[in-house]
């Protein structure tokens, strides 16, 4: 099927947008998503419902979103003073982590939710 007259099959166009798209795993799940560059991490993972705490909702008021950025870290936006005042909160920090509230995604990357002391409910909602 042509798209519009112009000679573009419609299919081929997707594939492209798809192959070009950032794709980011999240670990321990083994979760692979394909996202548009400039998307949040957290916004992301909760849109394909991988479960993150996200306390304040994403407002970098917390740590509880703290991920571990295994693969791709450098290509992450730079790190702002307020999230590294949040992530001296967060549990098993490491030298690369973030707080997926505050990374904008511009390649692939391979992400760790790191285990926490609090356990989730069936009935909570993420």
């Amino acid at each position: 099927m042509r798209d519009g007259g112009c000679g573009v099959d419609a299919a081929a166009k997707w594939r492209f947008i798809l192959a070009t798209m950032p794709k980011i795993t999240f670990l321990p799940n083994d979760v692979e998503v394909d996202v548009p560059e400039g998307t949040i991490i957290l916004d992301a993972a909760l849109d394909n419902n991988v479960k993150i705490d996200h306390n304040c909702g994403g407002n970098c008021a917390c740590s509880t979103c703290h991920i571990i950025v295994e693969e791709g870290f450098d290509t992450l936006n730079e790190m702002s003073e307020d999230e590294e005042d949040m992530l001296d909160e967060a549990e098993n920090l490491t030298d690369v982590s973030r707080l997926a509230c505050q990374c904008k995604v511009t390649a692939d990357l391979v992400v760790r939710i790191p285990e926490k002391s609090s356990e989730w409910d069936e009935d909570d909602t993420f």
